[in-house]
């Protein structure tokens, strides 16, 4: 039933690098706004990125700001994301996620109803 397939996340130390890719399945995502979000161990879910379909604004919450880099690529019908100088805190099963309505993001997603990933999972550990 999921729209989007999640890849990338794994094991990391503090300070390493990640690449997650958000894939749609079943419809073409550069016509959306697109979210990221993230739920950390016994934690509720948390938004924290919303990139616009074309040159709209893109919005990064302030725990991964100047950190975490997204981007599209369109052919690919994928959505990447570059997680630079992991901290601990960052481990979190990693959603990304799309009402199917919106074409520019309004700010840093709070929650969303529409189409979601099962999520990779992202483990920061010394």
């Amino acid at each position: 039933q999921v729209q989007f397939e999640e890849s990338g996340g794994g094991p990391v130390r503090p300070g390493g690098s990640l690449k997650l890719s958000c894939t749609a399945v079943g419809f073409n995502l550069d016509y959306y706004a697109i979210n990221w979000f993230r739920q950390a161990p016994g934690k509720e879910r948390e938004g924290i990125i919303c990139i616009s379909s074309h040159d709209g604004p893109t919005y990064y919450a302030d725990s991964v700001k100047e950190r975490f880099t997204v981007s599209r690529d369109n052919a690919k019908n994928t959505i990447y994301l570059q997680i630079n100088s992991l901290k601990p805190e960052d481990t979190a099963v990693y959603f990304c996620a799309s009402d199917l309505y919106r074409s520019n993001c309004v700010g840093v997603p709070k929650d969303l109803v529409g189409s979601w990933g099962q999520g990779t999972q992202v483990t920061v550990f010394s």
